[in-house]
């Protein structure tokens, strides 16, 4: 049995205001490409597929558009999915009737049986492909999506609280998948949380409860289970000597800094009810991001450099634009005003576009992005949380603190979707 393991592909989501649904796009034909040329059986697509709990109508059309085409193309694929904590878990499911037609299983929120967590609908049979509709089930996973405090027993925000509870629901689930697995099949996990040890990106990694404030050990995932499929950060990567523990990472750069990430997924081979083989497949970069220069240098020797760039090559009115995302680091000597006109100005007609300007006082070592240049797109509800607890406060910010802020930024965004 094969399965593609995937996460974090934030549909909807902007680059300094700048919208990126072409690429969107360019991936997800790239992945029905996979699941074809691969005969996938399975996909899990483990949290985050929208940016946030309101996506757009474009973010929308591409999320349905793919699974109608993956249906269709792929016939027989399962397809499960899980909700992130970007991810609105009521609108995630909301058609999740309709869409068990197409084999998709999808699991917003832990379902509720009388106040009790329902832990038996967590769980899903996995088919192979060959065996067709009501086949031969060849492992079972228990779909758990992201965990938010309310979800625990006991609600206890302390660390070792939220650790004994997520280990409380992951234990329910299971086993409830283990009593219904019979010889040759495998045992599998999803979630969306941070595991402690991991690499994170903080630009474009939410910090949430139970997450990158306190991170989970891996002996939340028995060693039994044969495969864990892992989504929230973005960076691909292993957990400690767990082969079978992974995170797929997103399969777009998410901040400017993410460029350098080897953006992935996971294609995972079965083979008797145990992990064979797990392999990265790189996804292809439809747009790359330009960080000019290397190291800020003085606004004369940026301009001359942009002047060098390649002419934006002739496109059809009705053809995406696949110009790479241009950062420009330029080093400010004196009172200097309208370096971003001349920087605009230097840009026009080149192949590259202009998404941010990172300037630096010489001699400061600071960037004006650090101080009171700062644009209101750097800007998110976490950095002014710290600005403003760093007013009156000389101790860094309580992760408890941190954490329910980011809880209530979760809750009103679920609102806000609802």
């Amino acid at each position: 049995m094969r399965i593609v393991h995937t996460a974090d592909w934030h549909l909807g989501h902007v680059l300094y205001d700048r919208d990126r649904e072409a690429e969107h796009r360019a991936f997800l034909d790239w992945l029905l490409d996979l699941l074809e040329k691969e005969s996938v059986d399975a996909l899990l697509v483990c949290g985050d597929v929208f940016e946030g709990a309101n996506p757009p109508a474009s973010a929308l059309a591409l999320w349905y558009g793919f699974l109608a085409d993956a249906s269709r193309r792929c016939r027989g694929l399962q397809v499960v999915v899980v909700a992130g904590n970007h991810d609105s878990p009521a609108r995630l499911e909301a058609p999740a009737p309709v869409l068990a037609a197409l084999s998709v299983n999808v699991v917003g929120f832990l379902p509720r049986a009388e106040a009790e967590v329902d832990v038996e609908r967590l769980v899903v049979p996995l088919r192979e492909r060959s065996s067709g509709p009501g086949g031969q089930v060849a492992a079972w996973v228990a779909a758990v999506p992201f965990l938010r405090l309310g979800d625990l027993p006991g609600g206890e925000a302390t660390p070792e609280g939220i650790v004994d509870g997520v280990r409380a629901i992951y234990a329910r689930a299971l086993e409830a998948a283990r009593s219904r697995r019979t010889a040759g099949q495998a045992l599998l996990a999803t979630g969306h949380c941070y595991v402690e040890g991991m690499r994170l990106s903080d630009e474009s990694e939410r910090k949430v409860l139970g997450g990158n404030q306190h991170p989970l050990p891996v002996d939340v995932f028995p060693a039994d289970v044969d495969y864990v499929a892992l989504g929230h950060l973005h960076f691909p990567q292993q957990v400690g000597s767990r082969d079978d523990v992974r995170y797929s990472g997103s399969p777009l750069p998410l901040s400017l800094d993410e460029d350098v990430y080897p953006h992935q997924v996971c294609l995972v081979e079965l083979e008797g009810g145990r992990c064979k083989d797990v392999k990265s497949v790189r996804v292809p970069r439809s747009v790359p991001i330009l960080r000019l220069p290397g190291e800020p240098a003085p606004l004369a020797e940026v301009l001359a450099l942009l002047e060098k760039l390649p002419p934006a090559p002739p496109r059809e009115a009705a053809e995406p634009d696949r110009r790479p995302w241009l950062e420009v680091r330029v080093r400010l000597e004196g009172s200097e005003f309208g370096y971003q006109g001349e920087i605009a100005e230097a840009l026009e007609g080149k192949d590259a576009r202009l998404v941010k300007i990172t300037p630096q006082r010489a001699g400061s070592g600071v960037t004006l992005a650090d101080g009171s240049e700062r644009s209101l797109s750097d800007l998110t509800p976490e950095k002014v949380f710290r600005k403003l607890w760093e007013r009156g406060n000389a101790d860094p910010v309580p992760a408890e603190l941190e954490a329910a802020f980011h809880e209530l930024v979760d809750a009103a965004s679920q609102e806000e979707a609802s």
